[in-house]
């Protein structure tokens, strides 16, 4: 499903500016259903999905799929409170959380979708890395359970579209959101070092930290997307937008002097010591860990981190920039621009109606819910609340300004590319962790997946 650079701005970026004017509504009306406080009441989720089947009271397990492992995240309390009250309005119904963090979990609905057992909701990533499974026949379409109880019009507008083969919809996002750089302000007083406007002031600000016995950034580049979406966003600024969209239509090739552009400023930041001891070794939630709890200066990673890090030890002490210049080049107001994770439901559900009602349910709930628990910066949904009013941090109000700005972007590698050629690029990145590589080299080695997986 190729997405034109044209259609990437447009439609994405005026969903960010939905997404923030949304945000900003002081409308506390929740037509749906009764509301908990936007101050973030405990109230119970809304009983607004009716199940059509499951009243005869057979008892009936739904395996729920998710990336929320870490109960700290907002999103995981949000999850188990809403599966909880389903649960408890629906006795005869068990819904059996399998949490897993983000690689772990690909790896899982890899091997089962090889052999036929997805769960009954699992959790795909948009365009590219979901039409496999699509193609396979392996997901159940959508289109009937997001009309149900005005599902479809909680969503931003285009969102579903990164989710939708065929003119049939496959998955419901949890997310819309921009890649940003958290900042622990203590951290950089103490090491009287200011905001960096240009990579390289980033690469200088990196080494004075270091030099005072301060973590620079935090990164868990065990799964491997985490150093492959700061990657993009380097070669957003040596490029500008749509260098993989340029690839795909024969216009570029990975030899390109932007791209190897963009590995020698990555390897230089690297080099500088940015990153902790070990890095590919670290998973995402304990890199992001290491920034909660006050043990890193920097992260770089999508504003679905927010919510985390606002409800952390640090929250408080941290600010937002966006990502800098490099060599000159490249516009801030370009950002990674992220549709989010999504929740697919199994083809072969043994109880294909009952869990489209569960999901329903949770999706119409989620907004409210999320913002309650302060995750819902960066949502795919509207969310009706006022933020500032809700306790929400001044480091969440500056996110949230920063969608105003979103002049345009980039969707990651791996939401572009077929999965092997996706998979080329994630190890040849994650390498540069590891070992200094002469950037030709490295241009090859993604030519040479490209090549071989051209087509897929």
């Amino acid at each position: 499903m190729n997405r034109t650079k044209g259609i990437l701005t447009g439609v994405l970026a005026g969903t960010l500016a939905l997404s923030l004017a949304a945000c900003g509504s002081n409308n506390n009306s929740n037509s749906s259903s009764t509301s908990s406080s936007n101050s973030g009441s405990s109230a119970t989720p809304a009983a607004s999905a009716e199940p059509t089947k499951s009243s005869s009271g057979e008892k009936i397990t739904i395996t729920f799929q998710n990336i929320y492992p870490d109960p700290t995240d907002p999103k995981n309390q949000m999850m188990k409170k809403i599966v909880g009250q389903y649960e408890a309005d629906h006795p005869n119904i068990k819904i059996e959380l399998d949490s897993l963090n983000t690689d772990q979990q690909k790896l899982k609905l890899k091997t089962q979708a090889a052999s036929h057992e997805v769960p009954d909701i699992t959790v795909v990533n948009p365009a590219a890395q979901m039409k496999p499974y699509v193609d396979a026949g392996l997901f159940a379409p959508l289109n009937d359970m997001v009309e149900q109880n005005g599902l479809k019009d909680t969503f931003l507008d285009g969102i579903l579209d990164w989710y939708t083969f065929d003119n049939n919809l496959y998955a419901l996002p949890d997310g819309s959101n921009i890649g940003l750089v958290y900042y622990n302000k203590e951290l950089f007083e103490q090491a009287g070092v200011q905001v960096p406007t240009t990579f390289e002031d980033m690469i200088n600000v990196v080494k004075t930290l270091k030099s005072k016995g301060i973590q620079p950034m935090a990164i868990g580049e065990k799964d491997t997307w985490t150093g492959s979406f700061l990657f993009m966003n380097v070669l957003l600024r040596t490029n500008g937008p749509g260098f993989l969209q340029s690839v795909l239509d024969g216009q570029k090739t990975f030899n390109d002097p932007a791209f190897t552009e963009a590995v020698d400023a990555f390897q230089q930041l690297v080099q500088a010591g940015a990153f902790e001891e070990g890095a590919t070794s670290i998973d995402y939630n304990a890199g992001e860990n290491l920034f909660k709890t006050g043990k890193a200066a920097m992260y770089y990673m999508g504003s679905w981190a927010t919510g985390g890090i606002e409800t952390s030890s640090v929250n408080g002490k941290v600010g937002v920039f966006k990502f800098p210049t490099v060599n000159g080049k490249g516009d801030p107001n370009e950002f990674m621009l992220a549709p989010g994770s999504a929740f697919a439901i199994s083809a072969n559900s043994k109880h294909l109606q009952e869990t489209k009602d569960f999901l329903n349910y949770y999706m119409i709930n989620y907004p409210k819910e999320t913002f309650a628990v302060k995750g819902a910066v960066g949502l795919a949904q509207k969310v009706d609340g006022d933020f500032k009013a809700a306790g929400y941090s001044d480091m969440a109000m500056d996110v949230l300004a920063m969608f105003k700005d979103v002049k345009g972007g980039d969707l990651a590698f791996d939401n572009t590319m077929n999965p092997a050629t996706a998979q080329g690029h994630l190890t040849s990145i994650q390498n540069l962790f590891v070992q200094k590589e002469d950037p030709a080299k490295v241009a090859k080695e993604h030519q040479d997946a490209y090549d071989a997986n051209k087509g897929q």
